[in-house]
């Protein structure tokens, strides 16, 4: 093995950056673009748990001196690092090094259990066929290249790197990328939105690579509040996905929070007691219209999730919807979740149970955001908001914002600037009515007008700007493209089962 150290003395974000993609293009051949991260984080993130070991090391023997004994030095310590299992250990195995890495990771999550558990995935780095010597070998050489430690690299630079190479995987994942990330543009209005307060406590029942939760912290920060009196909770049912969620909180500084892996509607684990735990904040980007997603065992929710009704077997909206709304403090909770435009006029069960969250007076606001943000989806989607509390002025009535012209345009996909955000956030604070102004429109909905249109919510039926008629034609075509959506994705699921049973096509 070809060690390359070096000094890196502060880092630039560039080079941070580059050196990471570099580790990415390592993986290039043997293993698909799709599953860099399940390979890119864990190392990078047992280097960083070794590199910051040794920092914290040299400041106990600064501190300490000849008074520094193995049992006080325990203490002094973020991680544990069993013996035999500091990176030195790995990068100077030159032969089976992927056995070596595979006993060292798991070591590393027993001798930390409360802290690592399950954070560095399922990955069989012993396995050549997958991962041969040489990738694994390009792969570490790169990360030996930088030292990781606060020294070298300041906590924003190595989140805002993390950051980089989520959503460079992202577009090298295509669709599936919405499996684990979310724009970040949409993550920064979605929380600016919610507006979190030092001392909030937050969750995410769809936390993906948990960018939701980060993005809380920045926006605490950068109000001059204190981010460590947040509260930050989060379920996810990915493995691979729910460990890079822990990794990227970790990356980012962060210490109290809980990420736990498992299905949110099956085996809720956001939990007080027997029941569901409150929080302040529930925020989600979860997967849209999710089939087969637990409706029988909705019957009888012990956790009290069936608000208005249970939602079709074969469509989870309104199950995350009432979830989170379950979810939320009666004081000050306030939910944001992204939702296909679908939620805002299909009928049957789902029209029953908008109705009923209407009338309760739960849903504050429907923003309908541009088209074609996201990776996994380019239906039209929006942003609901719940709270158990509304402000006067806005009780009995639902604010309708259409933003879907405030955008930059993509090559692949759309963005908001920053401008774009404030003037949507801006729009939804103030709530007053416009007329296409800044490129938008709005007006606040009396209760009985909604009730008129049968408990529609589509924007179309309450921003003036299209006939009735139009709006009729616009539900049909967003309800078809769903429809086609579903469809591509069953073809898919259909595809990779044929494939498994040896089928040729």
């Amino acid at each position: 093995m070809t060690l390359t150290a070096t000094e890196p003395n502060h880092l630039s974000q560039q080079q941070l950056e580059s050196t990471l993609w570099a580790a990415a293009n390592a993986l290039r051949g043997p293993v698909d673009p799709g599953d860099f991260k399940a390979y890119v984080f864990p190392v990078m993130f047992f280097k960083w748990i070794s590199d910051n070991w040794d920092y914290e090391h040299a400041q106990a023997v600064e501190d300490f001196g000849d008074d520094l004994t193995p049992e006080l030095e325990d203490t002094l310590h973020t991680f544990t690092i069993p013996d035999g299992c500091h990176w030195a250990d790995v990068i100077g195995t030159t032969q089976h090094t992927g056995v070596k890495l595979d006993d060292v990771l798991q070591r590393l999550q027993q001798a930390n259990p409360d802290k690592l558990a399950g954070v560095f995935g399922d990955v069989n780095w012993a396995n050549q066929d997958r991962l041969p010597q040489t990738a694994l070998t390009a792969l570490l050489n790169t990360f030996h290249g930088v030292r990781l430690d606060p020294d070298s690299v300041n906590g924003d630079m190595l989140g805002s790197a993390y950051e980089y190479l989520l959503r460079e995987f992202a577009e090298a994942s295509g669709k599936k990328a919405g499996e684990f990330f979310t724009p970040r543009h949409v993550v920064h209005l979605l929380v600016k939105i919610l507006d979190p307060k030092p001392g909030d406590t937050i969750a995410d029942p769809a936390c993906g690579s948990g960018g939701m939760l980060v993005e809380t912290v920045t926006a605490v920060k950068e109000a001059g509040g204190n981010p460590n009196t947040l509260r930050l909770h989060g379920q996810e049912i990915n493995l691979t996905t729910s460990a890079i969620a822990k990794m990227n909180l970790y990356l980012h500084g962060l210490k109290g929070f809980k990420v736990a892996r498992g299905d949110t509607f099956r085996e809720p684990k956001l939990l007080e007691g027997a029941g569901l735990k409150k929080f302040d904040i529930v925020i989600a980007n979860p997967p849209f219209s999710l089939q087969n997603w637990g409706a029988d065992g909705w019957t009888s929710d012990p956790y009290g999730r069936v608000i208005c009704g249970v939602p079709p077997a074969k469509n989870g909206d309104y199950a995350w919807i009432q979830h989170m709304i379950a979810s939320m403090k009666e004081d000050t909770g306030r939910v944001g979740v992204v939702m296909p435009h679908g939620v805002l006029f299909r009928g049957g069960k789902e029209g029953a149970i908008r109705e009923c969250l209407v009338r309760k007076d739960l849903l504050e606001a429907v923003i309908g955001l541009p088209n074609n943000l996201f990776y996994s989806t380019s239906i039209p989607v929006a942003i609901l908001v719940f709270r158990k509390q509304k402000p006067a002025e806005r009780q009995d009535k639902v604010l309708f914002i259409d933003a879907s012209k405030r955008f930059v345009s993509g090559k692949n996909q759309n963005t908001m600037s920053d401008e774009d955000i404030d003037v949507i956030d801006a729009a939804y604070k103030k709530g007053m009515d416009v007329d296409g102004e800044d490129g938008l429109n709005l007006r606040l909905v009396d209760l009985a007008e909604i009730e008129e249109n049968g408990f529609d919510l589509n924007i179309g039926r309450y921003i003036k700007t299209e006939s009735i008629a139009e709006a009729n034609v616009e539900e049909a075509i967003i309800a078809y493209k769903e429809a086609r959506e579903r469809l591509a994705a069953a073809e898919d699921v259909l595809a990779d089962k044929l494939k498994a049973a040896g089928f040729d096509f």
